[in-house]
Formats: structure tokens, C-alpha cells, sequence
């Protein structure tokens, strides 16, 4: 006479899984990925004319596969990218190895009729005729630079403009950029932003080498 197989209760096994899916989902961790907080521009002006750019006016920076920076052509140190990219912009001896600038006024002259033309009025009407640096940053990095290197650049970098607009809040409106941020001042803030905006140009990855 055959023994008889006892059945498994299916029912049974599949609380069990439902229970261990719990378990591993409530105390495993997830890396997630970290970012950088980033207001993006608002879609170029259709009407505004196609910038003539000079090489002075470029500010390059590179990382390469070995996490070393080459600023403007020479190795850097990240200790002093942001003070070298505030005196790009800046350039208050007039410098002919750093940015240009033209007049609020000027480029009022040459801005066609538009959203941008109504943001430089604007700037003018509250911060004055000023000048404005034409200077870009040109980031590009190599596709062996780290995470972690690219995102301490960048931040320098976004650094430097930021404190030249908290520079410009406190001489024009006597509080800090953040300030008027917080108070929601959107013109004033808008103005600011105008007259130094955040001139970032991020390449696509390179092999530029340097890993060792």
C-alpha cells in the first residue's frame, strides 16, 4: 500500500514570503543618489541675438581622471577656484586676461524688445547703471573624474556667483541676497540675478586624461 504524501499548505508559505518581504524591505538601505540644488535658466529669449563670444571672456575649468584641476590652462587648487572665479567676473582693474564687461545701459541699447529687455530695464531701474561681466565658466571634466570631485567643483564655482550677488544685495539694498530671498523681494532678487547670472557652461565628459 503507497504512503500517502502529506500536502504542503501553499497558504501557509506564501504568509511566510509576504512576511520576509516586509522584513527585508523595512530594514535594508538604499543608497541614494545625492544631487545638487540647482535653479535651472529659463528658456533662452527666441528673440535675443546670438552672443559674439571672446576667448578672454571664457573661464575654463577642467577635471581630470585623477580628480586634478587645470584652471584657465595651469594646475589649480580648489582652495582658490572660487576667489580666482570672483576676480574673472569682477576684473576691477580691467584686466585684459579677464572678462569684459559692458553697461546696463548698452545692453539695454541692444536687446531687442522682449522678456529679457524688460529684466535689464528693470535692473537698471533698481540697481543703476552698472556694468556687466560677459565672462562664462566653462566646466568640463573627464568621464574617469569622481562624483564626489565634480560635485566640490561645481559648488565652488555656483559659490563664487553667489557671493557676488550677496556683495551686490548689500551695497544696493543693504541686506543679503539670502535675505531677499526669504522676504520674497522678486524684483529685487530678479535683478540681481539680471546683472550676474549664473554663467555656467557644463561640457559633456571628456577624456582628458590624468588618472594614475
Amino acid at each position: 500500500m503507497k504512503r500517502q504524501i502529506q500536502e504542503i499548505n501553499a497558504s501557509s508559505m506564501a504568509d511566510i514570503a509576504f512576511l520576509l518581504l516586509i522584513f527585508f524591505l523595512v530594514t535594508t538601505t538604499m543608497d541614494v543618489d545625492s544631487g545638487i540644488t540647482r535653479l535651472l535658466p529659463p528658456p533662452p529669449d527666441p528673440n535675443a541675438p546670438i552672443p559674439d563670444i571672446n576667448q578672454r571672456n571664457v573661464f575654463v575649468v577642467l577635471i581630470n581622471a585623477g580628480d586634478q584641476l587645470l584652471i584657465e590652462g595651469k594646475p589649480g587648487n580648489i582652495k582658490e577656484l572660487r576667489k580666482l572665479a570672483k576676480d574673472f567676473f569682477e576684473n576691477p582693474n580691467g584686466d585684459p586676461n579677464l572678462s569684459e564687461s559692458e553697461m546696463l545701459s548698452d545692453k539695454i541699447k541692444k536687446t531687442p524688445e522682449g522678456k529679457q529687455r524688460d529684466k535689464l530695464i528693470l535692473a537698471e531701474k533698481l540697481l543703476g547703471d552698472r556694468p556687466i561681466s560677459k565672462g562664462i565658466i566653462s566646466l568640463q571634466n573627464d568621464r574617469g573624474t569622481s562624483y564626489k570631485m565634480y560635485l566640490k567643483v561645481q559648488n565652488e564655482l555656483a559659490g563664487a556667483i553667489d557671493e557676488l550677488r550677496d556683495k551686490l544685495a548689500k551695497e544696493a539694498f543693504g541686506i543679503s541676497y539670502n535675505k531677499l530671498i526669504e522676504l520674497k523681494q522678486d524684483d529685487k532678487v530678479e535683478s540681481i540675478r539680471t546683472v550676474i547670472p549664473m554663467q555656467i557652461s557644463e561640457a559633456e565628459p571628456k577624456d582628458i586624461g590624468g588618472r594614475k
